[in-house]
């Protein structure tokens, strides 16, 4: 039996002495196959960024967003380009121009990013990649606390307020004809359209969300309710070419939205 027991144990061995090996080179070749699936990690800041500093560009005539006042810049896209810069370990340096040139100067390799209140503009989707959206600029129904109107769909038989000649006009004169009717209420302003609805004249006003949060911050003991009607988001325009600079600041863009980073900005400006 011992002898028995002893060609069983020498066969067990041999058996494992000839699996283990295969099993091992299988288990590394994954390993392998895995680390080669793994994104590629994007370089160094210094080589993304080959002046030593991060360039942007940036139109400053639209406040609170930026403004350049005796050769100083400010505003919400101001505080997030240098923000960006202090979490990827370099400096900023941004280029003041007129909008019109903002993606050309980002093809012609003048700056390294655009952040100057960007739409999404599916045209120039073959040079340059956005980030995901920093701010929702779209319109926003305000009506009040008491008697909230958070969708166009509950307009019926009901007042809206809104700026004539706006995108707010467009959107309203859209919904008069899909739903049933209601009272429209035209203002030259979008500030006067938000009063109609603050002292009662109006039920509801369709404004964009700057303005409404713009007139609520001088307002702050006026509590309505506020509901996004449509999306206008802005993003961080980097040349297609560049995927390794699109992957650092939008991975620090989703980190700063997560950690609220940006809703501190948007309080501190808007």
């Amino acid at each position: 039996m011992a002898a028995r027991a002893g060609r069983v144990i020498t066969a067990a061995g041999w058996i494992l002495a000839w699996f283990l090996p295969l099993l091992a080179a299988a288990i590394a070749g994954v390993l392998i196959v895995g680390v080669r699936l793994l994104p590629d990690r994007a370089p160094p800041a210094p080589q993304l960024f080959s002046y030593g500093v991060i360039r942007v560009g940036i139109d400053a005539s639209y406040p609170p967003f930026a403004v350049s006042e005796e050769g100083q810049l400010s505003g919400l896209e101001i505080d997030l380009g240098l923000a960006l810069g202090e979490r990827i370990g370099l400096p900023v340096s941004f280029t003041n121009m007129g909008y019109d040139g903002l993606y050309d100067s980002l093809l012609a390799d003048q700056v390294d990013i655009v952040i100057s209140q960007l739409i999404v503009n599916p045209l120039r989707m073959g040079d340059v990649k956005y980030t995901r959206a920093y701010y929702d600029a779209g319109l926003v129904l305000i009506s009040p606390p008491d008697t909230p109107i958070q969708t166009m769909e509950a307009l019926p038989d009901r007042s809206l307020a809104y700026e004539f000649g706006s995108l707010a006009d467009q959107e309203m004169r859209r919904w008069s004809r899909r739903i049933a009717r209601f009272e429209a209420q035209p203002y030259e302003l979008p500030g006067h359209a938000l009063d109609a609805v603050r002292l009662g004249d109006a039920e509801a006003a369709l404004v964009d969300s700057t303005s409404a949060r713009l007139y609520l911050r001088q307002r702050p003991e006026w509590e309505p309710t506020m509901s996004f009607a449509t999306h206008t988001p802005y993003a961080i325009a980097v040349r297609l070419d560049r995927p390794d600079i699109w992957r650092v600041i939008d991975s620090h863009l989703a980190n700063m939205l997560a950690d609220g980073t940006i809703a501190a900005l948007i309080d501190r400006w808007l």
